[in-house]
C-alpha cells in the first residue's frame, strides 16, 4: 500500500469545489483543511488534547527549526516526532526551503544546496535536498515537502525561471532519495509549483511536476506580499495543470477570506501561523473581521468573542474578561485567544465541507463575504 492516498468524493456543482479524504497511516484527514501550525513540535499555547477537542486532524512542523534545535537525532531517539509531541495522528513537516529563503542575507544558494547560519547561534549549517529527506524522515512525518527554491516578490522573470528550474531539479533529487529509502513505505512525498507570479512559469511549473506523480504537490511562493488578487490568478493558471486525483496544499495561506477564496480555486489543504500569531497579540478572528481585544470599545462588553461559536473561550468567557487578561498581561489569554482562531478557521472548514456536500458552497461563499468585512481584514 502507498503511505497516502487521496480520494476524491465530488466536486460541487456550483463551483467546482473539490471534497475529499487524504488517507495516511495515522488517520485520515477531511479535506478541504487547514493545518495549525506547530513550528517546533508544538502548536503555541496549544496541547494535543486541545487540538484534538477542536477538530484538527493534521498538524505542521517545520524541519528547519527542529533540525536546528532539538535536532533529528534526538527525536528519532524520542521515536519520532509523534511519539516526542505526544500527537497520534497525522504530521506534515515543510523542507524548510521557506525559511532558509526567509535568511537572506545569511545564506547562499548553490546547486549542491543551501549554506546558512543559524539563526540561534551563529554557525554554519548546510542542507541538500537529500539532507532535508534526511531530517524528515527521522522525524518521522505523514506528508513530506521537497526542498524547493522560493523568490521574493517581487522579482524578475529571469530570477524566477532560474529559481523555479533548480526546484524542479532539487524535486528529482528529493524523490530519488526517498524512494531509495524505506521511509518510502510510511512517508509521502509533496513537490512543490513554483515560478513566482509569472503564470507561463507557473503552468511549466504544475506540468513537470505532475510528470514526477508524486503523491501530491504543494504550490508555494505565494502570499509572500503580493496582493491577492495576484495570488487567486495564479491559482487560476494552474489548476487546470494541477493532477485531480492528488490533494493540492496551498502553503502559508490562511486567513478566513483566503481559505474560501482558495477552496473556490481548487485548493484542497492549508496552512498558516496567522491564527496563532495575531493571537498572541490579542487580535481574533469573527465572521464580520478581525477584532482586536485591547481596544477600549470592548472593556465593559460582556458577549463571547463571537456568537455561536461552540470553541472553550466562546462558551466561557467574555470580550470584557479576555481583554482583562490581556491588559493585565496574563498567558491565558493568549491561550484563550488561541483556542478561538484555531477552532473559527477549522469550523469554517467544516462548513465549507458540508457547502460542497451539498453543492451549495457558491451560495455559502456569497453569504460569507456579505458578512465579512474586508476593511477588518488582514
Amino acid at each position: 500500500m502507498p503511505a497516502l492516498t487521496f480520494e476524491l468524493l465530488k466536486t460541487c456543482r456550483q463551483t467546482g469545489a473539490r471534497l475529499g479524504i487524504v488517507h495516511t497511516p495515522h488517520g485520515d484527514i477531511r479535506t478541504p483543511t487547514y493545518m495549525p501550525v506547530g513550528t517546533a513540535a508544538t502548536v503555541k499555547a496549544m496541547t494535543p488534547r486541545e487540538l484534538t477537542e477542536i477538530g484538527a486532524e493534521i498538524i505542521l512542523s517545520n524541519t528547519y527549526h527542529l533540525h536546528l534545535r532539538p535536532g533529528e537525532d534526538l527525536i528519532r531517539e524520542a521515536g519520532g516526532l509523534h511519539r516526542f509531541m505526544a500527537w497520534d495522528r497525522p504530521i506534515l513537516t515543510d523542507s524548510g526551503g521557506f525559511q532558509v529563503f526567509s535568511l537572506a542575507g545569511i545564506r547562499k544558494i548553490r546547486e549542491e544546496g543551501v549554506a546558512f547560519q543559524s539563526h540561534l547561534d551563529g554557525s554554519r549549517r548546510f542542507i541538500s535536498p537529500e539532507g532535508s529527506m534526511d531530517i524528515q524522515h527521522a522525524l518521522g512525518s505523514d506528508i513530506m515537502m521537497a526542498f524547493d527554491v522560493c523568490t521574493a516578490y517581487p522579482c524578475d522573470h529571469d530570477t524566477a525561471r532560474d529559481a523555479m528550474e533548480r526546484t524542479h531539479r532539487w524535486a528529482e533529487r528529493c524523490k530519488a532519495h526517498h524512494e531509495a529509502s524505506e521511509a518510502k513505505e510510511r512517508q509521502a512525498l509533496f513537490g512543490i509549483v513554483q515560478g513566482a507570479f509569472f503564470e507561463d512559469l507557473r503552468v511549466e511549473s504544475a506540468k513537470t511536476l505532475a510528470e514526477m506523480d508524486l503523491p501530491g504537490y504543494g504550490i508555494g511562493g505565494l502570499s509572500v506580499g503580493e496582493p491577492k488578487p495576484m495570488m487567486y490568478e495564479m491559482l487560476e493558471a494552474i489548476m487546470p495543470h494541477m493532477p485531480a486525483h492528488k490533494p493540492r496544499y496551498l502553503m502559508g495561506v490562511g486567513s478566513p477570506d483566503c481559505l474560501v477564496e482558495g477552496v473556490l480555486r481548487g485548493v484542497d489543504m492549508f496552512d498558516c501561523v496567522l491564527a496563532t500569531r495575531i493571537a498572541r497579540n490579542g487580535t481574533v478572528f469573527t465572521r464580520n473581521g478581525r477584532l482586536v481585544l485591547k481596544n477600549a470599545t470592548y472593556a465593559r462588553d460582556f458577549r463571547p468573542l463571537e456568537e455561536n461559536c461552540d470553541c472553550y473561550a466562546c462558551r466561557n468567557f467574555s470580550r470584557a474578561y479576555l481583554r482583562h487578561l490581556f491588559k493585565a498581561g496574563e498567558i491565558t489569554g493568549a491561550r484563550l485567544a488561541t483556542i478561538h482562531n484555531l477552532r473559527f478557521l477549522l469550523r469554517l472548514m467544516e462548513e465549507v465541507r458540508q457547502a460542497i456536500a451539498e453543492d451549495r458552497f457558491g451560495d455559502f461563499r456569497k453569504a460569507f463575504f456579505d458578512r465579512y468585512d474586508m476593511s477588518r481584514n488582514f
